[in-house]
């Protein structure tokens, strides 16, 4: 079986969206969010300061503009209708006039439109006038959580994506662990694994999922928390050497189609002291509250109210730094939020990450992430992968 959206699947997505559109009274939805699009189309590319945007009709009609270098791919991957290009960015005509113009030959020039973003984002450099100030005869109205809710509840095509991303997240965080020695850089342990566990991956599953990233694969890394810069939640990659005596977070992942979990480690190399297992197992307990709280039917607020009564309670508010997850499919992080300012209720298929953290100063970082299917009597834990420091300690 291929480890592919079926068109079957995104056919019942577009009757949702379109089911949407009719409750919201919106003749057109237009999409510039990356992977909104990929939701709609199965179409992933590279974003750059061109702007490329996917036009819903509320007959259905999929409509996707497309810089010229994009149009080939486009045809080739796209579940479209129809495709349009414009020549370039920022050309002697701005492409954003394109795309109004191509709004208004779909007869959309005095319609209501959906949007997720008014034009396009500024990146890499783009410049440009909102799409709502080319077409000032129609009525723009944001709609992001549209597609957004959609995309919270994953149904049985993405859970089985996401299985299949925790087997060779598994994997490469395994060969992480396994090469991890004193004297050699963090780089090259990074290395080592992500390449060994991506040819494996890639003889294994070729032509079985659809490679969605300039940079595909599975890849296992630190991204510089090492010892005591551990201390950093989201810290660059340093290129340190490792050495007895350190404090390693680890963080692995692998695109299936565009779907990745995600999996999150504290080692520790050599003969971990009394401080450094009181704070592990503290950061244990944390993650085992956030879990357990975790059914259909629970707030998310409620997730994160009771990890942080945990802190409380234990006088680590001072090591707190982050909320107690995010929600994981064709984004790193994406809705919904386990956060005590989101209230949002859990539904059975959300998949979410739980990954409560201690940073202390001067020692460093403790955090484990799991990524969690939310089920109607609880979760299941996708990643399983050892837990406890007895089995996260390297010993040179």
């Amino acid at each position: 079986m291929k480890l592919i959206i079926s068109r079957k699947e995104l056919d019942y997505r577009l009757e949702k969206v379109i089911s949407s559109m009719e409750r919201n009274g919106l003749d057109a939805l237009y999409i510039v969010s990356r992977a909104n699009i990929a939701y709609l189309t199965n179409f992933f590319y590279i974003p750059t300061e061109r702007p490329l945007a996917l036009t819903v009709l509320k007959n259905g009609e999929k409509i996707l503009i497309v810089p010229r270098l994009e149009y080939e791919h486009a045809e080739e991957y796209a579940y479209v209708d129809k495709i349009v290009y414009y020549m370039e960015y920022p050309d002697e005509t701005h492409p954003i006039y394109r795309i109004r113009d191509t709004l208004v030959e779909l007869g959309l020039s005095n319609r209501r439109i959906g949007f997720d973003v008014d034009g396009y984002g500024h990146i890499y450099g783009y410049r440009g006038p909102r799409l709502s100030e080319v077409l000032r005869e129609a009525k723009f109205i944001y709609a992001r959580d549209l597609i957004e809710k959609l995309r919270m509840v994953k149904r049985e095509e993405e859970i089985r994506l996401m299985r299949e991303s925790a087997k060779w997240t598994i994997y490469a965080h395994r060969l992480l662990q396994d090469y991890i020695q004193p004297g050699i850089y963090e780089d090259e342990v990074s290395l080592a694994a992500s390449t060994e566990a991506t040819l494996a991956m890639i003889r294994a599953l070729k032509g079985l999922y659809i490679p969605t990233t300039a940079y595909p694969g599975a890849h296992a890394t630190f991204r510089g928390q090492i010892g005591r810069h551990s201390y950093y939640p989201h810290s660059i990659t340093q290129h340190f050497k490792i050495k007895k005596g350190d404090l390693l977070v680890t963080g692995a992942g692998a695109n299936i189609s565009g779907y990745s979990v995600e999996l999150e480690r504290t080692l520790y190399v050599g003969e971990p002291d009394s401080n450094i297992i009181k704070f592990f197992r503290l950061m244990q307990k944390a993650q085992e509250i956030g879990m357990n709280s975790i059914k259909a039917g629970v707030k998310c607020s409620d997730v994160d109210k009771a990890v942080r009564r945990f802190y409380k309670e234990n006088d680590l508010m001072k090591y707190w730094r982050h909320h107690t997850g995010h929600g994981l499919g064709l984004e790193m992080h994406e809705a919904p939020f386990l956060d005590i300012g989101y209230d949002k209720v859990l539904e059975e298929g959300m998949i979410v990450s739980v990954e409560p953290g201690i940073y202390v100063p001067e020692l460093g970082g403790f955090r484990h992430s799991d990524t969690i299917l939310v089920t109607s009597d609880g979760y299941e834990v996708l990643t399983e992968y050892p837990r406890d420091i007895e089995e996260l300690v390297i010993y040179p």
